[in-house]
């Protein structure tokens, strides 16, 4: 089969090469991959930020068809189209520091494959309605930005969520908290990709170039209330406005680390308002099985920027490095 490698830290070491296919073992299915997304981390692992054993198969989220199952399996059917889950152990329940040691396309081989070998307890059924690079999308930062919004904050009508940027992970916050009856506000530093929020629902917009203390502006707007979630995706660089930004009580669902590893916070603002903060770990197989069930209901389309073959990966790579993209980066394998 065809694969997708990097081979040691730098954009430049991403290479197509071959492998042989793997027969099912028994409780295991063979997938037959059709398409696979990008997340930041592929990139932060791509440049050797976040470590590898090299070679590695990259890439988390991708959907296939089941073409062989192996002895006693039972959850799929050959011919099921599927998922398969971020961290390939946490099935459910309460996250567990064991699970981060076995996440796809970076412990462990990932999705950008023509076929892949993996335990049928790990694979999520995709709704009919969505094609398969829509399905792609989903295993991280679907699942992610699903996650923030119902496991950890529990965002229900009436409430402001605050969502920064416009990448993959944001996109589909700004729509699952639309689908909960929230008020949005969106984050960007480009008017045209906050203009295609609003298309999208977003209630507020706000150009944080223009407004570098977005946080008093989200005050402004919310009437001095501020935002109940704040969906944060910067890290380092954005941290203290998003406290700033914050209602009393309210949620700071850490998702990203755009601008840094290493935030500082204003620790007096923080226990004033008796805020709190999450880090976010994608999800477990049940959260992804939720978020089906809530697609399949309420048909929510997942955006897509940029489509790629598979034999321009690495332009798919350099693309969303770019950060010029506004939702998901699609690659094209079978």
């Amino acid at each position: 089969m065809n694969v997708v490698e990097i081979r040691g830290p730098g954009m430049d070491r991403i290479a197509q090469a071959t492998r042989p296919e793997v027969r099912p073992l028994p409780g295991q299915v063979l997938l037959r991959m059709k398409s696979a997304s990008l997340n930041f981390k592929d990139i932060m692992m791509a440049k050797g930020v976040i470590p590898l054993q090299y070679p590695r198969i990259p890439l988390s989220d991708g959907v296939g068809v089941v073409a062989e199952v192996g002895e006693g399996v039972t959850r799929v059917k050959v011919g099921d189209r599927v998922c398969p889950i971020f961290f390939l152990d946490w099935i459910a329940g309460p996250y567990d520091p064991k699970t981060y040691t076995v996440d796809l396309g970076g412990a462990v081989d990932g999705v950008l494959r023509e076929s892949m070998t993996i335990s049928a307890q790990s694979i999520v059924k995709v709704p009919a309605y969505l094609s398969d690079e829509e399905a792609a999308t989903l295993p991280c930062a679907g699942v992610t930005a699903w996650s923030a919004l119902t496991t950890h904050c529990s965002v229900h009508p009436g409430q402001t969520v605050l969502i920064e940027g416009t990448g993959g992970v944001s996109i589909f916050a700004l729509q699952f908290a639309r689908l909960m009856g929230a008020e949005t506000i969106v984050l960007s530093s480009s008017d045209e990709k906050l203009e295609r929020a609003r298309a999208l629902g977003a209630h507020h917009i706000v150009n944080y170039q223009q407004s570098p203390q977005w946080g008093e502006r989200v005050l402004q707007l919310t009437g001095g209330r501020g935002a109940d979630v704040v969906v944060e995706v910067g890290g380092a660089n954005t941290f203290d406005q998003a406290i700033t930004a914050l209602a009393a009580g309210g949620h700071i669902c850490q998702v990203g680390l755009l601008g840094g590893l290493d935030a500082r916070m204003p620790v007096m603002t923080f226990m004033r308002k008796a805020a709190h903060v999450h880090g976010i770990a994608v999800g477990s197989r049940e959260n992804f099985e939720g978020l089906m069930r809530a697609l399949e209901l309420h048909r929510v389309e997942p955006v897509i920027d940029r489509r790629f073959a598979f034999d321009d990966a690495a332009r798919a790579f350099e693309h969303l490095g770019s950060q010029s993209h506004f939702g998901k980066v699609t690659i094209q394998i079978g």
